[in-house]
């Protein structure tokens, strides 16, 4: 649970650092409490992420699209390809811009297109947010993703409150209001979704690799995505949520290993074989 605190013990540092003054804490005064060393600063509380993996996503939800459209969550999760979700606020200052350059850099490496094997969805949790500011957001990224003919593939979502709190709750994503901020609160993931809805896997973070991306999308289509190789690799991973990475399965890996070498040994000796049944069965001739 420490390693999701990270990333908002990160970007709430500066805030917390400025408040109190910058170097040397200029700010401090002797009323102030120090927190104890097992306290979480007043932000964290009731922020992070409680995963929910099997859960299915209620797909009857309303927003409204980047062009001001009202969509359906079943037009992204639709049965036909897994989809990434990552709740996030673009007036965000930190947190959501890095969580989202990140995801694309990510995707820039991998060799799948959205919209033809997976889809994006990134969601707004600040109902105060509206398509227009979604609008600037998909131009940004779709800028940085530099794969033209993929826009349909990339979705920036806004919406009510009601649908909101419905979302983020049934990912298991929780955030808060920070007053003194004047920012949101919240932890920061790419949440991959199968192709009918069922949570699979998180990915937490900022910074993600390209091959856990490709791994996630592959397990949540359940080998109907990418090729023999794409599950064929996925066979000999495995998720360690400590790491929070696809590593190999050392048992599967071995199983694997020796089932092609019985393969390869049974075609090695197939000739000596047909010989010798030859050699047993003159009549066969």
């Amino acid at each position: 649970m420490m390693f999701r605190y990270t990333v908002l013990i990160l970007s709430l540092g500066f805030s917390t650092w400025a408040a109190q003054g910058g170097p040397g804490g200029g700010g401090y005064t002797p009323e102030t409490a120090p927190l104890v060393a097992t306290a979480l600063p007043k932000q964290l509380k009731n922020v992070g992420i409680k995963e929910k993996l099997g859960d299915q996503v209620d797909l009857n939800m309303t927003f409204k699209d980047e062009t001001g459209k009202t969509v359906q969550l079943s037009q992204y999760i639709d049965g036909t390809k897994p989809v990434i979700i990552s709740p996030v606020y673009y007036s965000c200052p930190r947190l959501c811009n890095f969580h989202l350059n990140g995801l694309t850099e990510a995707l820039k490496k991998v060799n799948w297109n959205p919209g033809q094997k997976f889809q994006v969805v990134a969601v707004s949790f600040d109902s105060k947010e509206k398509p227009e500011l979604a609008a600037e957001k998909k131009a940004s990224f779709m800028k940085i993703y530099n794969r033209p003919g993929t826009e349909a593939g990339w979705h920036f979502l806004t919406g009510d409150d009601e649908n909101i709190k419905k979302l983020t709750q049934g990912l298991g994503f929780e955030f808060q209001w920070d007053p003194e901020t004047q920012e949101w609160s919240h932890a920061s993931a790419a949440i991959v979704v199968s192709p009918m809805g069922k949570i699979t896997r998180y990915l937490p973070g900022i910074v993600f690799d390209p091959k856990n991306v490709k791994l996630a999308l592959t397990e949540a289509g359940e080998g109907k995505v990418g090729n023999f190789v794409d599950s064929l690799v996925l066979y000999c991973f495995h998720y360690d949520p400590h790491k929070s990475k696809y590593t190999l399965a050392a048992f599967k890996l071995m199983r694997f290993a020796g089932t092609l070498m019985a393969i390869i040994l049974a075609i090695w000796l197939l000739p000596v074989w047909i010989r010798t049944w030859k050699a047993d069965n003159p009549r066969s001739k």
